[in-house]
């Protein structure tokens, strides 16, 4: 129910703005929105966001490829930080890849489209704990003084590269400041051996 709601709240966004639709040769966009691990890895990470910019080129109305760079950030769920026995941390992926581009209604003003593809994919794993660190404060009285401020320690921190793949569907509609806001999830896989981090994001934004 969670995750309907979130699509639903977006589709409504961009649904709202629906005018005529123009194919440009050459698109760009940015997007935000929320991600969901899957599988077994719904069980070793929680909910996150997730932020993608992408350029993209339309051979015709109908065909497209687009370079897609993506940032996906989950926590860590309490029972894998019990296990591994740190109080706190969270993994963030960086993803690039090619995707090619299948528009279903170029000539309609809802253009529904789907893509799928692949890339690279760097994970990193942070674990943490709650500290403080002493800063130095000034007050116009006291002048200068110590103070306590929280922050995170790191207690250790893992990269790795590794191929992926992705695939999804979405929808983009025109607005008034001659772009298109569009809403899209796409399914993303990550391979790393016999092990492998499976989510789904979905993404709204405004495409040029």
């Amino acid at each position: 129910m969670k995750v309907l709601s979130k699509v639903a709240g977006l589709s409504l966004i961009c649904l709202s703005a629906s005018f005529a639709q123009e194919t440009n040769r050459f698109t760009f966009d940015l997007g935000f929105g929320f991600i969901n691990p899957v599988g077994s890895t719904g069980n070793q990470l929680n909910e996150g966001w997730n932020f993608n910019g992408g350029v993209g080129y339309n051979f015709n109305q109908w065909i497209g490829a687009k370079l897609d760079l993506g940032y996906d950030r989950f926590g860590i769920s309490s029972g894998t930080l019990s296990n591994i026995g740190v109080p706190d941390g969270n993994v963030g992926i960086f993803t690039a890849t090619v995707d090619p581009v299948v528009h279903l209604t170029p000539r309609g003003h809802f253009d529904l489209y789907v893509f799928g593809g692949g890339g690279l994919f760097r994970q990193e794993q942070t674990f943490s704990q709650p500290s403080s660190a002493i800063v130095t404060g000034y007050n116009p009285f006291f002048g200068f003084y110590p103070t306590p401020v929280p922050v995170n320690q790191i207690l250790g921190q893992y990269s790795v590269n590794k191929p992926g793949i992705d695939a999804g569907m979405g929808f983009a509609v025109g607005t008034k400041w001659h772009g298109k806001l569009f809403l899209e999830a796409k399914y993303k896989r990550m391979f790393d051996g016999n092990y492998h981090t499976d989510y789904v994001p979905v993404t709204g934004g405004f495409r040029w």
